[in-house]
């Protein structure tokens, strides 16, 4: 059994690096199909502008997309040098999953950037466009893959043993589990959610400091729309992913909830501050029934608590506020789309307040993706794989002194990487659009 504080910092190591990585596909998963959507509306209206947004946002993808290629690298590698235990006992199904994502989605993203990049005056109309929206495809179907398995590792079905070793005996079964519909759905709208409020918020940025740019208005304008609906369609989808979750690891929603006994009439815990040692909750503010009502639909309808399922249970307190940071942002979020969608009605300029809260809330989608995540992984423990592997069965045996200067290491560079990507982010946005982007020929039609 490895050491506790040795698991500790392996998982917090392997943490910071999925953490960094995840920031990226947030981004470039809905801005591919955004980037599509610009090119579209230039090759019908033929104005300028709309090609002038599409260079500049196309920038910040490939961008994005880079700083993803190379954080995902590092990670692949910790499966073998930390957690050899995941690979040998699951590797025959985690691999097959790893490189369909790299054959059918990452080959098609990078072969077809380069087109989006640097073909646009070399190549037709049609094929650039094409390129574009296989891109988007592409990014599409990484997310379908990598959370096909991550799905699976909180759902397993599908599986067989052979030689003590977990192999697919039905990959329909293994792909399509029973949480990757709604774990899918909700990611793919969450980087919709994430590309609409940096679209939004970098451009209001820009208009901070060039008012009269009409693209940033009209940037502005677009990521507002978009967030005006997605935003509320995340919480129907968060309730969907949240009862498929009830169903499937009911320990997780107990920690989310903050519920540590079995109860009917279970309240909605607003806000607590959990007592792992004592196991209950002090200065707790409550809606009477209203958990029962949420979870269930039925407001005397029991609800479990954690300590139903000690001693494998995950560590209340970090899965509770990551869940109430996730929700809180998501509503801030629908207030400030539907009052900026409002605002910026037939082309309306903002006031200077509202574009300062559209650019402070650039990150918004962010801070809810990587809440999300914590509350995911977190929320799964002791398991790597629910019910088949522990997470310290997996761990491998890297000296302390390794561990300790690697994750130094790694706290170094990736906060320099997302220091100079920040930087670039707020350079390019406040740089604004190519106002002299060149007329492009039209498609055949």
């Amino acid at each position: 059994m490895i050491d506790p504080d040795l698991l500790i910092l392996a998982r917090a190591q392997f943490g910071l690096n999925i953490g960094f990585h995840i920031l990226f596909p947030a981004l470039t998963i809905g801005l591919a199909w955004l980037l599509v959507f610009f090119r579209l509306r230039y090759e019908k209206t033929r104005d300028g502008q709309w090609l002038a947004i599409y260079k500049l946002w196309v920038k910040i993808f490939a961008l994005s997309f880079a700083m993803g290629v190379v954080s995902g690298i590092t990670m692949s590698f910790q499966f073998g040098t930390n957690w050899p235990g995941y690979m040998l006992r699951v590797g025959n199904i985690a691999g097959p999953l790893l490189t369909f994502e790299v054959l059918f989605a990452f080959f098609l993203e990078a072969t077809f950037l380069g087109i989006m990049l640097f073909g646009m005056n070399r190549v037709s109309s049609g094929l650039h466009i094409a390129a574009t929206v296989l891109v988007a495809v592409g990014t599409t179907l990484s997310a379908f893959w990598i959370l096909a398995l991550n799905s699976w590792m909180h759902t397993p079905t599908g599986f067989g043993y052979q030689d003590g070793q977990l192999v697919a005996a039905d990959w329909l079964e293994v792909i399509f589990n029973p949480s990757f519909p709604f774990r899918f759905s909700h990611m793919m709208n969450a980087s919709g959610l994430t590309t609409a409020f940096a679209v939004a918020g970098l451009s209001a940025w820009r208009l901070l400091r060039a008012p009269n740019d009409s693209a940033a208005l009209r940037a502005v304008r677009t990521g507002l729309c978009i967030a005006a609906v997605l935003a509320p369609l995340q919480l129907v989808l968060g309730d969907l992913h949240g009862l498929n979750t009830l169903e499937h690891q009911p320990a997780k929603i107990a920690a989310m909830e903050g519920l540590w006994e079995t109860r009917a009439e279970a309240p909605l815990v607003l806000l607590a501050f959990p007592d792992e040692a004592a196991r209950e909750n002090f200065y707790a503010l409550e809606i009477p029934r209203a958990g029962s009502l949420v979870l269930r639909h039925d407001a005397e309808a029991v609800v479990q608590g954690l300590n139903d399922f000690y001693p494998d249970t995950p560590p209340m307190t970090p899965v509770f506020f990551a869940f109430r940071v996730m929700v809180g942002t998501g509503l801030l979020m629908i207030a400030v789309a539907w009052v900026g969608a409002w605002a910026t009605r037939r082309g309306r300029f903002p006031s200077r307040r509202l574009l300062w809260v559209m650019a402070v809330m650039s990150v918004s989608g962010w801070v809810a993706t990587i809440c999300g995540w914590l509350v995911t992984e977190i929320g799964r423990q002791p398991w790597l794989v629910t019910g088949l592997l522990r997470t310290a069965d997996a761990a491998g045996d890297v000296p302390a002194q390794y561990l300790g200067a690697s994750f130094a290491g790694y706290v170094f560079v990736y906060s320099l990487m997302l220091l100079a990507y920040v930087v670039v982010l707020a350079h390019l946005a406040g740089k604004g659009a190519e106002s002299d982007a060149v007329a492009l020929p039209r498609a055949p039609s």
